[in-house]
Formats: structure tokens, sequence, C-alpha cells
């Protein structure tokens, strides 16, 4: 149940905005950090707080994969199974863990601790195969690493994100999501190796951005531009054309 020290929240998110309506994703996941899901109080309250159609707001909190209408777990382990995650691991890390769980996609253990989900892409390919728990990265996971790390999260063993803080349970990072910070954002390396080698070879080679100034100021480069748009334009017209053709 919303109390009222919840409605005043909702109500501080929403004055965030210029537009109130835009704080709704924010406020769905103060939801869930209270109620544990979406649940039709909270698409009440948000409704009425920013004045529109509780189908509004029902509509959004269906779109969204990270909103959830059923209760979920202390921990929210995601598996990404996308192409290189998949083909890296994942997919066998994914079934390893419903094994291990007894549980399906999108379900809950029975101790109510853990809800396993694959997930797309976490942007994350160079450290593939990748799992999040309550969205913090866990780095080049294997099947045994992956079981060893729920059953470290049922124990009630601090678990630390391998770019990121430790792992807090999925209310409290709901909690984060909704604007109101847990004072974790700069705990723990926030860039591994991975990630910085391309940062490193333009070190070494000397390569730098170009200045916006001065590319602003280059009418050769505004030119070569403006050509390669042109010529992008005129090789899709000429491929649409071709195709119209094979139609007849």
């Amino acid at each position: 149940m919303l109390d009222d020290k919840t409605y005043g929240e909702l109500r501080e998110i929403a004055a965030r905005y210029p537009e109130p309506r835009s704080g709704l994703l924010p406020m769905l996941h103060l939801v869930q950090s209270v109620e544990g899901r979406v649940t039709p109080e909270g698409i009440e309250a948000c409704a009425e707080i920013l004045d529109i159609s509780a189908a509004d707001v029902s509509g959004v909190a269906t779109f969204y994969t990270m909103y959830k209408r059923r209760p979920v777990g202390d921990y929210h382990v995601g598996v990404c199974t996308n192409t290189l995650c998949a083909v890296m691991g994942g997919d066998l890390i994914f079934e390893r863990l419903k094994g291990h769980l007894d549980v399906g996609n999108d379900e809950t253990t029975e101790d109510g601790k853990i809800t396993l989900e694959h997930v797309e892409c976490n942007a994350a390919c160079d450290y593939a195969p990748v799992m999040m728990v309550n969205w913090e990265f866990m780095d080049n996971m294997t099947p045994e690493s992956a079981v060893q790390l729920v059953d470290d999260l049922r124990a009630g063993a601090e678990v630390t994100s391998t770019r990121g803080p430790r792992v807090v349970t999925w209310r409290e990072a709901e909690r984060v999501l909704a604007g109101f910070p847990d004072d974790l954002a700069d705990a723990g390396p926030a860039a591994g190796p991975a990630s910085l080698v391309g940062l490193g070879i333009a070190r070494d080679r000397g390569w730098s951005a170009p200045h916006p100034e001065s590319d602003a100021g280059d009418s050769s480069t505004a030119g070569s531009k403006t050509e390669a748009v042109e010529q992008a334009d005129t090789s899709r017209a000429e491929t649409e054309t071709k195709q119209e053709e094979g139609k007849e």
C-alpha cells in the first residue's frame, strides 16, 4: 500500500519536470521500490498526480520490460542472450540457471530471492557473456560462476559488481532509478581494460577528436559531408527504383 510519504515523493518527481507527465518513468520505478511491482494502486496514483488516464499509465508500464506486473524477487538476475553473449555462452548460462533455480524465464524462486530473466543487449559486448543483478554488471561469466553468484545472493553474502558498487536489493535499486541516490554511484570501478583499448590506441598514436569550432569553419569538410549525404540519398533512390522494377 502506498503511504503518504510515497505520494509525496511521487509529487516531488513530477515537479522536477516542465511537463509533469515526463516524470512518469521514474514515478513507476518508485512504485516498484515500494510495492515490488507496478500495482493497480500505483497506476491510479501516477494517473491522478499527472492528470492523465490510468490507461495512459498502463500503456507505458506494459511497454517497457523493466516494469513488472508480477512481484520481483530480492535480486533480479538478467542473462544476456543476444547474439554475441549467446554464442559466447549466454544461452548455456541461462539454461544452467533455469535448472539450478528450478524456474523459467521471468519467474521467481520459491524463497522469493531470485527472479531470472533473459534480457536483450546490455551494451557490454566487450565482456561477453554478461549478466546483470539489479542492473549492475557481472562480466565474463560462465555457467559455474553464474551458479555461484546466485547461490551467494540467496545466502545473503555481499556481492560486488564487476564494474560498479556492491549489489543492493531490487527495491533499493528501483528507488535509485526513481532519482533518489544511494551514494554508491562512485563505488567500484566504472570501466575496465576492455572498454579502454580504443582510448589507449588513440593516446599512443596522438589521435584526438577534431575541435568543434575548427570543424564548423572548414567549408571543405562541410561540403564533403553534404556530398556524402546526397550520394547516400541517390544510392538509396536507385536501389529502391531497381527493387520496384523487379516487382513489375
